[in-house]
């Protein structure tokens, strides 16, 4: 045990019992004691207040300055006072966090100190990096002339939160147990909001239903605990009993609320709840309307998130990336850059978000010239950033970016966390370098269903299908559970690989062990691997089985293999459905016309290509890309756009007459 002067909570449900049973007496009686324990203060605090000193800490701006004004406290014996000093500490531990240690040290060394001083420094390690500072100052305080209060407790329950160290958040609840602050809303507040913090929703909503000091924050920190942990029916349901409560709800509610629409993206509710903010009065401050926005963007409703923006007289970094998150979304990257260029402050999180938006819309080369720009404005970039920018490398097929990018990962000393790894893994499978992805794979410390999934995807991609089942089924002995990805990935190995059974094997377990719907990739995975296999009646049974209507991929995949064995007669059916879903798709003709070709059809070959010119279908131009010293240029057939494309021409023409003279003939049909 931490604390050993006062007898502590057993276990949660003790200290429950504890806080259900407190007497307003005992807490009376203890506010007696702590009254008649300070010490007679003499000094006049209204005159102190106005001191010439103290008022010249609020123009500090560097360390230097507060040493000298402390040593004139010094001088002038003010220091002794613990309402001067108490000023002191509360400006270095409010100021700059790096003047916590300073203004700590100041508090040490005080002979007469108010509870006060040790608050406002508690209080800053409870937010810094150090919450275990905390529990040493207030194990001080205790042996201090300064009697903890209702605002200690707070931040000691904060600081066990950060330290995930719920004990010792019941230790210190067993002080505030006997101190008499166990009846104190602002301490039954902050432990509700502990044992929210560490996933005991059930010990925090006994705490909750037996407190009787319940206020306005307690329903906002239960309503929000249950938010935070993603039960967002669990908070809507509170929510209903706060109304018949008649407790009023604020701005921090309808937080918490609206948030509960973005989780169960329910686009109706959240717009209820916007009606009800009006129509209530209810303040639209900028996190609340931060938070309205980002419901409408994520919902799909754009209009209404730009409304609100338009609306807003102060906006926050959150409210900028918000728009430009649903730009992007929307595929308006356009008007995401505006956005983003009219932004008086940028730090990293817009500059990801824009990156983010043109690789979720395909643009892989302007994601990677906006990350240039972010480094040639010298804004740092995170972890965040080099997972986006591997994910346009994979789409580009860019190696030598990608590789440049991993170098930048260890250059700025970025953890190996799960999602770098996951994305180097599969960068460099995409890419071409699948030793590399599985070096990366085996060096990450920590894999999760995620890694182990791009790495079956890859090695099922270059044609390695032994091991990705291998790995799917080490991944299963672990205790990860495979999601529809990972099935692509392994019926996909199959598929390669030609093995039917394990396919068909692994394709009923996705329901029946795993419990998985399977999707429309799923079928598009097992048709092919029928098809491949020459089990076209199979395969066109399982077609017409489908629990859901075939899409494009499912009928080019039977198409597929019907014109690799043959099947003229199924070929044409499945063509005939992908140009229903698609009459001016202009590879269907193509490939169409290919079959009757290759089948000495001719006649029908020349009507699919006179249909084809009937319906003003024109073949969409091919396009290629390689990358050279880090940049990756594009090439779309009949090109003139590049200056020296004649040459580029001469060159190709030279490239098909050494194939003819191999005995090759290139295929331009």
């Amino acid at each position: 045990m931490v604390f050993t002067t006062i007898s502590q909570p057993r276990s949660i449900s003790h200290l429950l019992k504890l806080v259900l049973n407190t007497r307003v007496s005992v807490h009376r009686a203890c506010l007696r004691y702590s009254l008649n324990q300070n010490p007679n203060f003499t000094t006049n605090q209204a005159s102190l207040s106005t001191h010439g000193l103290l008022s010249l800490l609020e123009r500090c701006s560097t360390l230097d300055q507060v040493k000298q004004i402390q040593a004139q406290m010094i001088l002038s014996g003010m220091i002794s006072d613990a309402f001067a000093a108490s000023r002191l500490i509360a400006f270095c531990s409010f100021a700059d966090p790096r003047n916590l240690v300073y203004g700590s040290m100041i508090l040490r060394k005080l002979e007469n100190s108010n509870v006060f001083s040790w608050n406002v420094v508690i209080r800053g390690y409870s937010d810094s990096d150090d919450p275990e500072e905390s529990i040493l100052f207030y194990k001080l305080m205790l042996n201090s002339n300064a009697r903890p209060d209702n605002y200690t407790y707070p931040f000691l329950f904060k600081a066990c939160a950060k330290m995930v160290d719920f004990q010792l958040g019941m230790e210190v609840f067993g002080h505030a147990f006997q101190l008499g602050w166990s009846s104190d809303v602002y301490v039954i507040n902050a432990l509700i909001h502990m044992f929210a913090m560490g996933g005991t929703l059930e010990d925090a909503r006994k705490l909750f239903d037996g407190s009787c000091v319940r206020d306005l924050v307690s329903w906002n920190t239960m309503i929000n605990a249950y938010v935070q942990s993603g039960c967002p029916r669990e908070a809507l349901e509170l929510f209903r009993e706060m109304e018949v409560g008649k407790v009023r709800p604020d701005e921090v509610t309808m937080i918490g609320l609206v948030s509960c629409c973005t989780k169960l993206q329910d686009l109706n509710l959240g717009k209820r709840f916007h009606r009800y903010i009006e129509e209530n009065g209810i303040n639209f401050t900028v996190p609340l309307t931060n938070t309205l926005m980002d419901m409408y963007v994520k919902c799909g409703s754009l209009e209404p998130a730009q409304a609100l923006f338009g609306r807003m007289t102060k906006k926050t970094v959150v409210s900028w990336t918000t728009m430009i998150v649903g730009y992007a979304k929307f595929g308006l990257l356009d008007a995401a850059e505006r956005v983003f260029r009219e932004m008086p402050e940028r730090d990293v999180i817009p500059w990801n978000a824009l990156i983010a938006g043109y690789v979720q819309c395909k643009r892989g080369k302007e994601a990677i010239a906006l990350f240039h720009e972010m480094q040639a404005m010298h804004v740092k970039p995170n972890e965040v950033t080099m997972g986006t920018l591997l994910s346009a490398c994979s789409q580009l097929g860019a190696l030598e970016m990608g590789m440049w990018v991993h170098h930048c990962i260890n250059k700025h000393g970025f953890h190996l966390n799960v999602a770098l790894g996951t994305a180097l893994v599969d960068m460099y499978a995409k890419c071409g370098n699948i030793q590399k992805s599985i070096r990366v794979f085996k060096e990450i410390p920590e894999r999760n269903a995620l890694t182990w999934t791009a790495m079956i995807c890859g090695l099922a991609s270059h044609g390695y299908a032994d091991d990705a089942i291998k790995h799917f089924l080490k991944m299963t002995d672990i205790g990860l559970q495979p999601d529809e990805v990972t099935f692509v990935g392994v019926l996909s190995a199959c598929c390669h690989a030609g093995l039917v059974d394990e396919g068909r094997m692994f394709f009923d377990q996705m329901t029946s062990k795993y419990k998985l719907v399977q999707k429309l990739k799923h079928y598009s995975c097992m048709v092919d691997l029928l098809g491949r296999a020459g089990l076209l009646d199979d395969a066109e049974e399982l077609v017409k089985a489908m629990p859901m209507e075939p899409d494009a991929v499912v009928w080019g995949a039977l198409f597929f293999a019907c014109r690799i064995h043959g099947n003229i007669a199924m070929g044409e059916r499945a063509a005939l459905q992908l140009l229903e879903l698609d009459p001016h798709d202009s590879g269907i003709y193509v490939l169409l016309a290919n079959m009757y070709g290759e089948a000495n059809m001719r006649d029908e070959a020349d009507k699919v290509r006179v249909l084809m010119r009937k319906m003003g279908v024109e073949k969409t131009p091919g396009c290629s890309s390689i990358e050279v010293n880090g940049m990756v240029h594009e090439f779309i057939v009949r090109d003139k756009c590049h200056p020296e494309y004649k040459e580029i021409y001469k060159c190709l023409l030279h490239l098909a007459r050494q194939m003819e003279h191999q005995g090759s003939m290139p295929r331009t049909s």
